[in-house]
C-alpha cells in the first residue's frame, strides 16, 4: 500500500489479524473461494470483528470519513422539510436505516420540531451494537426531549407507514465484482495465497442476474465493475413493508449509463482509512471501510418493479438548494463561529467537485401525490 497511509497501532493490527484469520477460515470452509460480496460482508459486518461491528471510531475528524450529517446540522434540518411533507400527507413514523453516530437523527428531530411535525416514533434500525450505543448517547445529550419517542430495531417491521431513509447506507452493502475479458464474464472472488494473503480469483459467472447485468458492460477487454444484488433486494424488502409513504436515500453513485462507462474500466470499489482513500480491499481487513458507488438505475427499477412510484431523483446539491438549505443558513447569526463553520460545510455539501454532484438523492413512494421539497427543480429521473 502507499506509504502515505497512517500506520495502525499494535492493538488495531492485532484486531485486523483476528479478522483475517476468521475470513481465511471461511474461505477454506467454502472450498477455497468466496464471492467478493461474501468477503466484503465479513470484512464489514463479522460479529465483533468487522469494520462496522467493532469499536473503532469511523466518522468525523477522528475517524475514517465524514458524512453530510456530520458536517453540519443544517443538512438534517433541511431534509426534515421533505420528511415533514410526506408525513403531512401519509401520517406515520420515521425509520432511519444505519444511523451512524446519530447526527442525522438528532438534526431531523430538531428540524421536524421546528415544523411541528415530530412523529410519535422515530425508529432506528442498527445492526452494530457499538454504533447503537453511540447513537443513544448522542440523542440523550442533544435531543433528550424526544428520548421516549426513539426506538431501536434489529429487524424491519412487518408493516410501516411514513418515511424510511438512509444516508450513505447503500454504498456499504456488499457487492459482486465482475470481470469481462475476451474469454467471457468472470466473477471475481477471494482466495488465500500459499503464503497467507488474500488474492483475487476468477470463476465463470453462473448467476443469471450477474450474467444479465454483466452483459451491459462495455466491450472492453479487462473491464471490471461492481454489481449489487443486495441493494435491489433491500429496496424490494422495504417496498414489501411500506404501506404508504416514501423511501429516501442519499448516496454517491450514478445512473447505469454513467456507472458502466467505458472509461470507468476498474470499477468504483474504494476503501477509506483515516481520511485516506485506497483501492485494496484486502489491506488490513476490519480497519478500513469498503464501499462501491450506487447504480441508481437499479434502485429505481427495483422500486418500480415492487410497485413503488419514482418520486424524484437529482443531485444532492440541487436537492439541498431546492429544499431550503440556504434558508437554514440565513437563519443563523452572521459572523459567529457557528455561522462561519456552517458556511464552510454548506460549500462542501453544494460544490460540484465536493459532495454536490457526486452524491445523489432518490425518493420512491406509495400513496404520495404531493411534490416533495427538494425534487421540483433539476429533475433527473429521465437519466435513470
Amino acid at each position: 500500500m502507499p506509504s502515505t497511509l497512517p500506520v495502525p497501532d499494535p492493538a488495531a493490527l492485532a484486531h485486523s489479524e483476528q479478522l483475517r484469520v476468521h475470513i481465511a477460515e471461511a474461505i477454506r470452509a467454502a472450498g477455497g473461494w468466496l464471492p467478493f460480496s461474501s468477503y466484503m460482508a465479513l470484512a464489514l459486518y463479522a460479529p465483533g470483528l468487522g469494520y462496522y461491528a467493532a469499536g473503532s471510531t469511523k466518522f468525523g475528524a477522528a475517524g475514517d470519513f465524514v458524512t453530510a450529517p456530520g458536517l453540519t446540522p443544517l443538512f438534517g434540518q433541511t431534509v426534515a422539510r421533505t420528511v415533514a411533507a410526506v408525513l403531512a400527507e401519509t401520517g406515520g413514523e420515521v425509520l432511519e436505516l444505519g444511523a451512524g453516530e446519530g447526527h442525522l437523527a438528532v438534526d431531523l428531530l430538531h428540524g421536524l420540531a421546528d415544523l411541528e411535525a415530530v412523529p410519535q416514533r422515530y425508529y432506528i434500525l442498527e445492526v452494530s451494537a457499538e454504533l447503537r450505543a453511540r447513537q443513544q448517547a448522542r440523542l440523550a445529550e442533544y435531543a433528550p426531549r424526544w428520548n421516549n419517542r426513539v426506538v431501536w430495531l434489529e429487524t424491519l417491521p412487518t408493516a410501516f407507514t411514513g418515511v424510511i431513509l438512509g444516508n450513505e447506507l447503500l454504498d456499504a452493502l456488499p457487492v459482486e465484482s465482475v470481470h469481462r475479458c475476451a474469454e467471457g464474464l468472470f466473477e471475481r472472488g477471494v482466495s488465500v495465497a500459499d503464503n497467507g494473503p488474500f488474492v483475487w480469483a476468477d470463476q465463470p459467472v453462473s448467476n443469471t442476474d450477474l450474467q444479465k447485468l454483466g452483459g451491459l458492460f462495455p466491450a472492453v477487454d479487462g473491464y471490471v465493475s461492481e454489481i449489487s444484488l443486495a441493494v435491489p433486494a433491500l429496496i424490494r424488502s422495504l417496498a414489501g413493508v411500506l404501506k404508504r409513504g416514501a423511501l429516501l436515500f442519499f448516496d454517491y453513485g450514478f445512473p447505469r449509463a454513467e456507472f458502466y462507462h467505458p472509461q470507468r474500466a476498474q470499477g468504483t470499489l474504494m476503501c477509506h482509512y483515516r481520511h485516506h482513500s485506497h483501492t485494496d480491499p484486502f489491506w488490513l481487513p476490519g480497519l478500513n471501510d469498503i464501499t462501491a458507488h450506487v447504480d441508481f438505475s437499479a434502485v429505481a427499477e427495483a422500486g418500480e418493479e415492487a410497485g413503488l412510484d419514482l418520486l424524484g431523483y437529482t443531485s444532492q446539491g440541487a436537492y439541498l438548494l431546492q429544499a431550503g438549505l440556504l434558508d437554514q443558513l440565513a437563519a443563523l447569526e452572521l459572523r459567529t463561529p457557528t455561522y462561519l463553520r456552517a458556511v464552510v460545510a454548506v460549500q462542501r455539501l453544494l460544490q460540484p467537485h465536493e459532495m454536490g454532484e457526486l452524491f445523489k438523492v432518490i425518493a420512491l413512494g406509495r400513496g404520495v401525490s404531493a411534490a416533495l421539497p427538494g425534487f421540483s427543480g433539476n429533475d433527473r429521473r429521465h437519466a435513470l
